[in-house]
């Protein structure tokens, strides 16, 4: 008898935590801050090319303005997630959506490479808080009965705004007056936007205290280290993949089509980060397994095509290229995400996405500065090559360690 009223309370309970869900659409609300940040994230990938007419850089010089992005962002990645899971989301986000409004203030008036140094880096830390507490704030809105659907939604609104922004860019620089300036005028009304809806979000505070350092390199609960492993040893290499384009593919276009258009810069951008976004919903429901292993041998799969492109010259190459890149990207991360939402508790969440970044931008931030340096002084199908070949190693290491990885890590209950 006492069994049975212990069950009834439970199955009470349970209906109680069901009703006090908010409703679905804030999950899709909850996801725009994450969106409007990395829109930003990307808008100044098309507009690269004007800045170096202007200020007058190398690509080296380039791939280091990129870098000192991954540099705020990593820097954000120390405090952010282990500070959200103390104090809650949304005394992370409105700091960051605060610096997010000030990248753009320079961005506009930028008038060396020191400006857009300090923009990028302000870029980055915004980015580091909505990879750890933005992502989390979707998967708390969401819920326990919804924690697939949450994974999903922030791992979609990261990709989906990192492909919005530099169309959105390039569109604005080729159609609108002041290209250096309208894009970011239009990015601090999405912003502004993001403020509110973080204002309104359902969220609670957290009800567990934290222990250890506040600033520390994230990890993940003991017991946990397997799938963060994993999901970096894929995710790592698919974003490595989308930052080369994204700090190199316009100079590719440039030499492979002879043409400037941040149309077309910003559109092949827009359209890999749609692969990134659209292959996520396509394999939502298939095994943890095979969406890493898929992402990986996308990866690998992009690494040989942008070396095809850069030796026969051929664009059609080269956009193929970026597909399997943000395909790659996509399923590492959404593969990444699932593992640790399957196992990580609420209160360890925002840093364990935090520590999943981190690992996936190292490298990123790594790899694409070398090619360039290595394309200012061996030329740019030598370095592209060499790229080509130590990514593809990479993915090849990963699919490996996908494949004899036991399934009772992947495929958790």
């Amino acid at each position: 008898m006492s069994g049975t009223r212990v069950a009834s309370v439970r199955a009470v309970e349970a209906r109680g935590r069901e009703a006090a869900a908010p409703p679905l659409r804030w999950v899709w609300l909850a996801a725009w801050p994450v969106t409007a940040v990395f829109v930003l994230s990307n808008a100044a990938t098309p507009l690269y090319v004007l800045w170096q007419r202007d200020i007058g850089f190398s690509k080296g010089t380039l791939t280091v303005v990129f870098a000192f992005y991954v540099v705020g962002l990593l820097g954000s990645l120390l405090v952010s997630g282990v500070l959200s899971d103390r104090v809650g989301r949304k005394p992370v986000l409105l700091p960051a959506l605060a610096l997010a409004l000030a990248a753009c203030a320079v961005f506009a008036t930028a008038t060396g490479v020191a400006a857009l140094v300090v923009a990028r880096l302000f870029t980055g830390i915004a980015v580091g808080a909505a990879v750890s507490a933005g992502m989390a704030a979707v998967t708390d809105v969401a819920g326990p009965g919804r924690r697939r659907t949450g994974a999903l939604l922030a791992s979609c609104a990261m990709v989906l705004g990192a492909g919005l922004g530099p169309l959105l860019a390039g569109l604005l620089s080729e159609l609108a007056p002041a290209p250096t300036v309208t894009v970011f005028a239009v990015e601090a009304v999405l912003l502004a936007t993001a403020v509110l809806c973080v204002l309104r979000m359902p969220l609670g505070r957290p009800g567990v205290p934290g222990r250890g350092a506040w600033v520390r390199v994230p990890a993940v609960p003991r017991g946990n280290g397997r799938r963060l492993a994993l999901g970096i040893a894929v995710f790592a290499p698919g974003i490595t993949a989308t930052s080369f384009f994204l700090s190199l593919g316009p100079s590719l276009l440039s030499g492979l089509l002879g043409t400037t258009d941040r149309i077309v810069a910003g559109a092949t951008a827009f359209v890999m980060f749609l692969a990134a976004t659209g292959v996520q919903f396509a394999v939502q429901r298939l095994r943890r397994r095979t969406i890493l292993a898929a992402g990986a041998v996308s990866t690998a799969l992009s690494a040989a095509a942008v070396v095809a492109a850069v030796h026969t010259s051929t664009a059609a190459v080269l956009v193929l290229a970026a597909l399997l890149a943000g395909a790659g990207q996509g399923m590492g991360q959404l593969g990444g995400l699932s593992l640790l939402n399957s196992a990580v508790p609420p209160q360890r969440l925002a840093e364990a996405n935090a520590a999943l970044n981190v690992g996936g931008y190292l490298l990123a931030g790594l790899l694409p500065v070398s090619a360039g340096y290595l394309s200012d002084a061996v030329g740019m199908t030598t370095g592209t090559t060499v790229f080509g070949a130590v990514l593809a190693g990479l993915a090849a290491t990963a699919l490996a360690a996908v494949l004899t990885t036991g399934r009772q890590v992947t495929d958790p209950a």
